[in-house]
């Protein structure tokens, strides 16, 4: 079947999508009275976290995501606003009946920025270097996507053939994302650390000029570019010659940088920020992130933890609404699932609502009674457990800091235990936490497998649960679209049912934008898309 046509198969799994659009703000940075695009300029762009590693198949947070996305192309591409899986460096693909192989036709001609050819032979080294050399320990998403990899047959120079021991009905979508990108081969022959250090090669629009761990990366635009994405706006090379990356970790600096024309566009921007931001042209873009939206996810090996009533009783403890309302404003939305609303296959689970008064009675019912100081005992243990978190998003500490409060008033200690992203990504390789508060984004169900399966990241460090462990086999093997949608729909209420992850909110992408920033755009997974931005009066 033909890359048009596969969306009457297994394509159709991803065009289930529903639209990425702006929750309250704009989802577009272009003014009407902006003119035609321009070409040149440097945009200025200041993020709130560093990024964690150059390398795209090694990405995960959304700040590192924002640099690492303008570097590599990947073999297919996701429409933002239908979900349809289009061209990119691939013309055309084949799907097996049983999804367990996708043959890839390569456009002709393209090369990575050191003159190489983007061929068969790259896409085999790089599928191979994230199973083999990177594994799930540096890649976990992209190993995940790859997960019953057999390997890639270089049927010719253009034609890779990649075959898995068993069907894997996500695959196809997983090809667009950053983390398959596709990198020369010097680049993939390196060990994992020695990828982190800017000197990665792809074919993308752009080119790392220099890369300063932990303060600036600075990209050059790609000369002689013209093999861009279907869903790109424009043909040939990007609009700006540079983009300069600064990590700008303070809200109110980088509000300020922004309103003062010292940056021309930022990440993170708060609710509070928005009347600096507007009263001098700028404007706030928005979009929700498709996945799995924020919660904690308990170690269910860990102390009270242990008990899956205490699990259980989280849920309905924690008041979403007022999150939402106290910290984040109305661009945002409450977690209403273990998926987030704009997820292909999302389902609203009537459990993720809040009632204090059902969560004291099923602690009550577990034998957890209240001690002289409010909080909770049972048997000499205190329900007491912590929460490990990083700074990736700008809210996340006062998000947890008010869910505190709340836990504490159905007797519940939450202690909260901020860790930069390193410690976070190495402790979570260990399992060396009780619980651990993050959100993973993706436009694809399958990230319930990536996040709970029991031979997947098992953050929960759990043991079998067989009517999970079966939803989440099956969806991998089921290629129509309404059937797969009813198996994911069934596990979100399975992990809820068995306490593995317990929903705050969804996470949005908001981005301060200066007057002259046009066609800063969204990408499928709500990352940002650099390829069709330009700089008005220059």
């Amino acid at each position: 079947m033909s890359s048009r046509s596969v969306l009457a198969g297994i394509g159709a799994l991803a065009a289930a999508s529903v639209v990425l659009t702006a929750c309250g703000g704009s989802s577009t940075s272009t003014t009407a009275d902006a003119g035609e695009p321009q070409a040149g300029g440097t945009l200025r762009y200041g993020l709130s976290g560093a990024p964690t590693c150059s390398d795209p198949a090694q990405s995960g947070t959304n700040q590192t995501i924002y640099v690492i996305r303008q570097i590599v192309d990947s073999l297919t591409d996701q429409d933002p606003e239908t979900g349809e899986i289009t061209p990119w460096l691939a013309d055309s693909w084949e799907v097996a009946p049983d999804a367990s192989s996708f043959t890839f036709t390569l456009k002709d001609g393209v090369t990575f920025s050191d003159g190489t050819p983007v061929d068969a032979e790259a896409v085999k080294a790089n599928f191979d270097s994230v199973v083999n050399t990177l594994t799930t320990a540096k890649s976990p998403l992209g190993g995940s996507y790859l997960s019953g990899y057999v390997g890639t047959t270089v049927v010719d120079p253009l034609t890779a053939k990649i075959e898995f021991n068993g069907p894997n009905a996500q695959f196809l979508q997983a090809t667009s994302t950053p983390q398959l990108g596709i990198q020369s081969l010097a680049t993939v022959a390196k060990p994992a650390e020695a990828r982190c250090d800017g000197s990665n090669i792809g074919s993308g629009p752009f080119t790392y000029a220099d890369y300063q761990q932990d303060k600036s990366v600075t990209l050059a635009k790609r000369a002689g570019y013209g093999w861009g994405s279907d869903v790109f706006g424009h043909d040939g090379e990007a609009y700006l010659d540079t983009i300069e990356f600064t990590v700008v970790p303070e809200s109110g600096v980088r509000t300020g940088s922004l309103s003062s024309n010292q940056l021309d566009a930022i990440s993170d921007a708060l609710p509070q920020d928005a009347p600096q931001i507007e009263a001098t042209g700028g404007r706030i873009l928005t979009t929700s992130n498709p996945g799995t939206p924020f919660g904690i996810q308990p170690n269910v090996t860990r102390g009270a933890l242990q008990d899956p009533e205490v699990r259980k009783a989280l849920v309905p403890a924690i008041d979403r609404q007022e999150l939402v309302d106290t910290i984040l404003g109305p661009d945002f939305k409450t977690a209403t699932s273990t998926l987030a609303s704009r997820t292909p296959g999302y389902t609203e689970l009537a459990d993720v609502t809040y009632d204090p008064e059902k969560a004291k009675s099923i602690l009550d019912a577990a034998g957890w009674v209240p001690g002289a100081d409010g909080i909770r005992e049972k048997d000499g243990q205190k329900l007491s457990f912590k929460v490990m978190f990083s700074a990736v998003f700008a809210g996340n500490q006062a998000i947890l800091e008010l869910t505190q409060q709340q836990l504490r008033e159905v007797g519940v200690d939450l202690q909260l235990e901020l860790v930069s992203n390193a410690e976070a990504t190495a402790r979570q390789g260990t399992k060396d936490y009780d619980s651990t508060y993050y959100n993973s984004t993706r436009a694809d169900g399958d990230i319930l497998r990536t996040s709970f399966a029991v031979d997947g990241r098992n953050l929960n460090a759990r043991g079998p649960i067989p009517d999970l462990d079966a939803s989440l086999t099956e969806e991998l093997a089921t290629t129509d679209t309404a059937e797969r949608n009813e198996i994911i729909g069934r596990a979100q209420q399975q992990v809820l049912d068995n306490g593995l992850w317990i929903p705050t909110i969804e996470l949005s992408q908001a981005i301060g934008a200066g007057p002259t920033v046009q066609d800063l755009k969204f990408e499928a997974s709500a990352r940002l898309q650099f390829f069709d931005t330009w700089l008005s009066g220059q």
